[in-house]
């Protein structure tokens, strides 16, 4: 009976399927090539883009809200830094900062995903790519870029970040900066990390210190490019125009 209702749950489509787990081997093996092949198309579109930032945020902010003025904020303060400007690929949060990075003369780079209702990807980016599978999405959202940058959003926005923050605790990932833009929103969240989280023992000092809290996003911007230099081995080049090429 359990079964039924979790199969019964909304329209059944391959990405649902995956994480079902009474599909038969041969499923799995269909899944596995599907998923396989969607790494490999996001690897062939996104290689060229060249060094990115990933900006965070949520897709229900209005033009009219703060936090939309805050993401062109930052948007174009990373194009300015010379970095291409990587988001989610959609409204809100993620349409601000390519809109602000195109205004400053800055590339940009979505990384959509495929839902059952539509949703529309922002008018300022200059490559798109549509994925199925979230966490094939995220693969692309990490691998491209030196640094992320976190403004206020919901769940989505949580997951990437506590993702991309695991994955520098663990070591998978070079210690890239993590920003948290807008201290008012944030600053509940560390101060839970701190009292509970580290207080309880369960992650250290350094796991919260590695979290840059700001409202400022020349700050944000300048924390990215300090560690592009110091510890990744980026340089600039004036040709044609103010870009990062890494050092070989």
């Amino acid at each position: 009976m359990a079964q039924t209702e979790r199969g019964d749950r909304g329209r059944s489509t391959p990405e649902t399927r995956l994480l079902f787990s009474h599909e038969n081997r041969s499923s799995g093996l269909l899944q596995a090539v599907r998923t396989f092949g969607e790494m490999l198309s996001g690897f062939r579109t996104l290689h060229f883009v060249g060094p990115c930032v990933t900006v965070f945020g949520s897709a229900r902010f209005a033009e009219d809200h703060p936090a939309y003025r805050m993401g062109m904020d930052v948007g174009g303060a990373l194009a300015r830094e010379g970095f291409t400007v990587m988001t989610g690929g959609g409204p809100g949060i993620m349409e601000a900062a390519t809109r602000g990075a195109k205004e400053a003369g800055g590339e940009t780079v979505g990384c959509g995903i495929h839902l059952p209702h539509e949703q529309r990807f922002s008018a300022y980016l200059d490559t798109y790519k549509e994925f199925r599978y979230f966490f094939t999405r995220k693969v692309m959202l990490m691998k491209y870029s030196y640094g992320f940058i976190a403004l206020p959003g919901g769940f989505g926005t949580l997951d990437e970040l506590f993702e991309t923050a695991t994955l520098v605790q663990t070591r998978k990932m070079p210690d890239y900066p993590i920003v948290l833009m807008g201290t008012e929103y944030w600053a509940p969240l560390i101060g839970f990390l701190r009292e509970r989280l580290l207080a309880g023992g369960t992650i250290d000092a350094e796991d919260v210190d590695t979290l840059l809290l700001t409202d400022d996003p020349a700050e944000a911007a300048a924390s990215v490019r300090n560690a592009a230099v110091s510890r990744f081995g980026l340089t600039y080049t004036q040709r044609p125009r103010r870009r990062w090429w890494l050092l070989e």
